[in-house]
Parts: C-alpha cells; structure tokens; sequence
C-alpha cells in the first residue's frame, strides 16, 4: 500500500508564505508548522479575537513577520502582501462563526465575500505568486439533510449568512482563478474543511472550548443542539491537507478547483458523541442538553466526501475521533499544568507526523 502523503519538509524550506488569519486558532497552528519546516512566513490578520488565544500563549508572533490589517482595506492590505512578496499563499481570514453571523451579517459578507476579493485582487500584480490555497468550509455546500457526504461537485449554497457568506467566497475564488490568474501562471485551490478541533481553541460558540471553559470554572455546559452531527477532525488533519494541496498545485501533479478536507464518512459524529468522549478525557464534567429546536437555525447532518483529496493528493486521515478528542483535551490539562503551549503543539505536530494513516 502506498503511504499516505505528508508536507514535505524539503520542500517548504525557504519558501516566502504569506498566511491570512495567522492570529487566529487554525491559522496560529499553520504559522507554527511552516516555521517548523523553515518557511518565511508573513502572516496578515486581526489582533487575536480571544484572551488568551494560542498566537499569544505559543508566541506565534516571534515566528513570522506580522500586520495586524483589516482585509477589507484594499490599500494597507495590498502593500502589506506586495512587502511580503509571497511564492505561496493561505488565505484563512474569516468571520468564522455561525451565530456571529446571524447578529453581524453584513459585517460576515463583507470579510467572507469583500476580504476574499480584496485579498485575491492583491495577488494580481504579483509576479512572485505561484499557488494561492483559499480556506472555505464544509458548510458551502446547499444542505439538503440527506444522508449522503457533499462531494465538490455539489451545488453551494447556505442558510444562515456564515455559510452563505463562503458560498458567495467560492464563487468569487473561482472568478478570479478563471478570469485573471489562471493566465498569469498563479493556480488556485479552494479548501472545503469539516470541523476542526484542537488544543488552543478559546473561540465563543464552539464546542470543546465551550466545555473546556465551563469544566475547567466548575459551571454545566450547555449544549443546544446535542443530535447535531459534523465532520469532526483534529486541526492537524486539514492542515496537513492544505500543505500538501499547496505543493501539489506547486509542481503541477494537482488541478486547480476545490478540495474537501475532513474524516471519513464514518466518523462523522453527533455532538452528544463527541462530549461523552471528551468528559470521559477530561474526568468530570457536567452537561445540560437542550432543545433542537432553539436558536437560530443550523444543518442538522453534514459530512464530506473525501476521495478526490485521497486520491488527487494522497491525503488520508490519521487520527480518528476518539484519538482527536482525547489528544486535544490533554492539550488543554497539559497546558493548565504549566507545559509551555509551543511546546505541546510541537510535540502535537511531531506526533502527526509518526503517526500511521
């Protein structure tokens, strides 16, 4: 059996990345991976959203070149990518919550739809780009509550404006790729990610830092829709992804277009799954589960089909959902116990990379 493909260390080193989103959670591990491998990263975001946030406790900051720049800003965005003259970008900036989205949704729009343009607009002019590697979501797709995983030739759509929103994104990458980039040698992928879970995630209205916040003070957590059922992965899985997709568009053995990134069907799991997993790691717990009938609305099932990246990239999942909850909720117990949060992601990452497919 072929072994499955991982980021190629020869291959980053030296390499000019640019990465939007790098103060985020995602974007903060992917910062911490290229510099591993000896990328020169600049990274251009917001200041962390969430104190603490993992770019603070893992000292992201000292491992790559940063601008804390509004993506909506065509001018201070487009001189802080030209400074950056990257070979290879990833774009992750986001408004990446759902129920944000229902309180701020022309502010979600306008990051998810307006940034992504502005960010691709940049790119333009740019002779030293050779592959851009922009991050969407699971969620693009038109969710008709069936059984089946979305595959990338499903049509997009979204119902809550999050979702919506990076529909829209998909729309526009493609616009960009076929009417102006494609022609100046720069190939675009679009990566489509389940849910990703892992230590240094201090987001609001996500599942293991909510649990996490209410364990670790002593309160119940609440959980609302407990029957709801999610492509859950650890965020190495699409990271990992995103690498390899980036070196494959590199060296022409991938087509531009979309990737989904997430486990295999089976594992996809319910909310209720994944805490009695992650209470059965942390020790204790108390949870209060609530009707699924309250708030705003969400999909109820959703999963991924992932055979074009396994077979496109070789990209194949390496952990599954019992080794990810546990692993991230020893990140956090670790963390609470004084190990530094750099150091637990490193030994994360190494222990990836040992792992078997």
């Amino acid at each position: 059996m072929k072994a499955a493909s991982m980021p190629s260390t020869d291959f980053w080193r030296g390499k000019r990345v640019l990465v939007t989103g790098h103060s985020g959670f995602k974007g903060g591990w992917l910062t911490l991976w290229l510099h591993r491998m000896g990328a020169q990263v600049t990274g251009i975001s917001l200041a962390p959203a969430t104190s603490p946030s993992l770019f603070e406790r893992a000292g992201i900051d000292a491992l790559c070149t940063s601008h804390f720049i509004d993506i909506r800003d065509r001018q201070l965005l487009t001189s802080a990518v030209h400074q950056a003259v990257p070979e290879i970008v990833f774009h992750l900036a986001a408004q990446p919550l759902v129920r944000a989205s229902y309180r701020d949704p022309l502010g979600t729009f306008e990051t998810n739809v307006l940034g992504t343009a502005q960010v691709l607009e940049s790119l333009r002019a740019l002779s030293s780009v050779r592959v851009a590697v922009m991050v969407t979501t699971d969620k693009v797709y038109r969710n008709e509550e069936w059984q089946w995983p979305y595959r990338e030739t499903d049509p997009l759509g979204g119902h809550d404006p999050y979702s919506a929103s990076k529909a829209a994104s998909e729309i526009v990458i493609a616009s960009y790729r076929d009417a102006f980039l494609a022609a100046r040698g720069v190939i675009i992928g679009s990566a489509r990610a389940g849910n990703v879970i892992g230590g240094g995630d201090w987001s609001e209205d996500r599942l293991i830092p909510d649990a996490v916040r209410a364990w670790e003070s002593g309160a119940t957590l609440q959980i609302r829709r407990p029957d709801a059922t999610r492509p859950w992965q650890h965020v190495l899985e699409p990271l990992a992804g995103y690498l390899v997709l980036a070196e494959r568009l590199h060296d022409g053995r991938a087509a531009a277009g979309a990737y989904n990134f997430g486990p295999l069907t089976s594992e996809a799991a319910s909310v209720r799954e994944v805490i009695d997993i992650a209470r059965q790691a942390y020790g204790a717990g108390l949870v209060q589960y609530g009707n699924a009938d309250a708030g705003p609305h969400e999909a109820g099932w959703l999963a991924l089909e992932i055979a074009k990246v396994r077979h496109a990239l070789g990209v194949e999942p390496r952990w599954a959902l019992d080794a990810t909850v546990h692993r991230t909720m020893a990140w956090y117990r670790n963390l609470r116990e004084g190990v530094d949060a750099r150091a637990l992601c490193e030994a994360e990452i190494q222990a990836y990379a040992e792992s078997q497919a």
